[in-house]
């Protein structure tokens, strides 16, 4: 069993940063391929950015390519998504995802096995 927890969601101004994380227990994160995705009130959740095993590779909704940024420590076992230039549309709660089976496109939350409870992130105008 995976358990994530996200941490360093809350109220920034549009133009602003922030940067969530997510902790992962298990001595396996390291072989995990690591997702996050957002879910604003009355909308489907959606894909953000994903990031391999390793590092080398990493995929961004268009959206969000140039302003947010995945990345891990596999030391840590924590996932990070720093997030740039915010504006009010980026308002939604963000859920890091764990894919430790399976397969599929990174792209569909269906592929994900382990889910955080999420962090909410509010940029006001």
């Amino acid at each position: 069993q995976v358990q994530l927890v996200e941490s360093g969601g809350g109220l920034v101004q549009a133009g602003g940063s922030l940067r969530v994380s997510c902790a992962a227990s298990g001595r396996t994160f390291s072989s995990y391929f690591m997702g996050w995705f957002r879910q604003a009130p009355g909308k489907e959740r959606e894909f953000v950015a994903a990031i391999s095993w390793s590092n080398s590779n990493t995929y961004y909704a268009d959206s969000v390519k140039v302003r947010f940024a995945i990345s891990r420590d596999n030391a840590k076992n924590t996932l990070y998504l720093q997030m740039n230039s915010l504006n009010p549309e980026n308002t939604a709660g963000y859920y890091c995802a764990a894919r430790a089976f399976g397969s599929g496109s990174y792209y569909y939350s269906k592929n994900y096995n382990y889910w955080g409870q999420g962090t909410q992130v509010t940029v006001s105008s």
